[in-house]
């Protein structure tokens, strides 16, 4: 029989709280601050939802299953879920794990959405689109404390999951009497309609916030996590405990990476928390041993990590080129373009290291890292493998356009929401950033990192191969000076080479013989070192560069140094 519990015993019980600071973005609605000093960007509004949600349903295609998402803004974040404020909700990026010819992804999830008030307002639409075979999981509670019956929000739970308690009273949102019950009788109520209509129910608990625990250096586990995992376990349902995984990798980082999956307060993500999120649900899915998963099991894909086809070799360690076309070009014919990379075997010794060309033509530090390009360096790395990280020829180019490539000039951990021309958004960070985040995913694993700055370009201003000392290489050297990265100055030993092969004292007085002796310069430079243009190199070019750094190597005497040729 239901007990009413008295509200100043639930008073006396209490959720961790946490501080946060709220962020300015533009184009937000007025923000609405919670108990926990967390400013939720989404009004409650059932209507804007609608507009924005997926009808419940409409995504099914022919007799295929559909899978619910139901949570709040760490599921889905803003009223339209399209990170027009820098934060990212997990379930955007968990389609991606299932096969869309056999079951459809819906997020049905709202910001400022608890266990109760999605129970009472979105889930009827959900629970009358449901169909035999159709699949739903339950991830949600971090709104569950504060007022019983606001005229705000009116969403708290009772914590815990006694069946048998619950709270009278008067409304004030919806204007009518109300009866609150225990986070586990929501949750029970989820699972038995579910059922009730033929569906899968399963459970996770919540995703990490940003807080640690100051007894044991951790991030702080939610208390929710015990009570859907009772549940779960009580009603046969299967359990993915999404807040340990995602907070175990959390723990594995560094303090600046941790932080930074998170944007504008401390449970909110951003992107890079959103995708580390939706890929501990897919893994804890995929690695899952109930039985009742296996029909899901059979529609996923892209769980393995993805990885470089590197083939190792016991006791050789691993040296990775990252970078654009300069490190990585088409590298075929002879009197075609090359990169530096193609020719790393002119001054390494491969009987004692594997060389492995992880370079694209084309790329900036922002578009390597949005194609995974960099997650298949990162996954693959292993202890004692080396990392040479250089961008910069595609760095400064347009942040909006097509290509979106762009990253705002400097070292500073700077960032901004973007609206790109395409009409999505995305949030873009500084040059030195993007290299930051790259030296510290490689210590991360053990490996070395070696940051190089970009080649050299056949311009020769004042009758000397141009220097970028002042944008590329300050930037370069703000990022060593920050990190302790080791530091190949490639572009000026190269420079240097060139400078000595070709560079003038001094110009002609008169500006149109300068101008011709600039010409004849650029030609002579091009004619041996460069190709098609005044950036790619030949394939003497690429060698050139290849020297370079191994001559920067031997100069830092570096640890990759031990590997190259006598």
């Amino acid at each position: 029989m239901n007990k009413k519990l008295l509200l100043t015993a639930l008073f006396a019980f209490h959720f961790s709280l946490f501080t946060s600071h709220a962020q300015g973005f533009d184009n937000l609605p007025d923000p609405i601050e919670d108990v926990n000093k967390v400013v939720d960007n989404t009004p409650d509004s059932i209507a804007k939802a609608l507009m924005s949600r997926p009808k419940p349903g409409s995504t099914r295609q022919g007799s295929n299953p559909v899978m619910f998402l139901v949570g709040n803004s760490t599921m889905r974040n803003g009223t339209l879920g399209n990170g027009n404020n820098g934060q990212w909700g997990w379930g955007y990026y968990f389609p991606k794990y299932f096969d869309a010819k056999k079951i459809s992804v819906e997020n049905q999830a709202l910001g400022g959405m608890s266990t109760r008030t999605f129970y009472t307002d979105l889930w009827p639409a959900i629970r009358q689109a449901l169909k035999p075979g159709d699949w739903v999981i339950v991830s949600i509670g971090h709104n569950d404390n504060g007022e019983f019956f606001d005229q705000r929000r009116a969403r708290a739970v009772i914590p815990g999951v006694d069946m048998d308690t619950c709270y009278v009273g008067f409304n004030q949102r919806t204007q009518r009497q109300d009866t609150v019950y225990s986070y586990g009788s929501y949750l029970r109520r989820y699972i038995s309609e579910i059922r009730d209509k033929g569906a899968n129910p399963i459970l996770m608990s919540l995703t990490p916030r940003d807080a640690y625990d100051e007894r044991t250096g951790k991030i702080v586990r939610k208390p929710q996590t015990e009570w859907a995992a009772y549940i779960a376990a009580v009603e046969g349902v299967p359990f993915v405990d999404l807040n340990e995984r995602s907070g175990a990798k959390l723990d594995s980082y560094s303090p600046w990476k941790e932080k930074y999956h998170f944007l504008g307060d401390k449970i909110h993500t951003s992107k890079f928390g959103a995708e580390m999120n939706a890929r501990s649900a897919a893994e804890g899915l995929w690695e899952s041993h109930a039985p009742q998963l296996r029909p899901l099991q059979q529609m996923m894909q892209n769980v393995p990590l993805a990885v470089k086809p590197v083939k190792r070799e016991k006791g050789k360690p691993v040296v990775f080129f990252t970078g654009d076309s300069t490190v990585k070009n088409a590298d075929k014919e002879d009197d075609g373009m090359w990169g530096w990379a193609s020719q790393a075997q002119t001054v390494f010794d491969e009987s004692k290291i594997t060389l492995f060309n992880a370079a694209r033509a084309g790329r900036s530090t922002r578009s390597f890292l949005r194609e995974g390009l960099w997650d298949e360096v990162y996954n693959s790395l292993q202890p004692g493998d080396f990392v040479t990280i250089q961008f910069g020829h595609n760095d400064i180019c347009p942040i909006t356009d097509q290509k979106a490539r762009g990253v705002i000039p400097g070292s500073q951990d700077t960032l901004h929401v973007y609206k790109m021309d395409n009409g999505t958004y995305e949030v873009v960070y500084s040059f030195g950033w993007y290299l930051k985040k790259f030296i510290d995913d490689v210590r991360e694993k053990g490996a070395t990192p070696i940051l190089v700055s970009l080649t050299p370009r056949n311009e020769w201003p004042g009758g000397r191969v141009e220097r970028r000392d002042g944008s590329y290489g300050k930037w370069y050297r703000e990022v060593v000076a920050e990190t302790g990265v080791e530091f190949v100055d490639l572009h000026n030993i190269s420079a240097d080479f060139l400078d000595k092969k070709f560079a003038v004292k001094q110009l002609p007085q008169d500006k149109e013989k300068a101008k011709a002796k600039i010409a004849e310069l650029k030609e002579k430079a091009g004619a041996k070192y460069f190709k098609q243009d005044h950036t790619h190199t030949s394939k003497l070019g690429a060698q050139m560069n290849a020297q370079s750094f191994a001559k920067g190597l031997r100069q830092n005497k570096s640890e990759l140094a031990k590997y190259l040729k006598k």
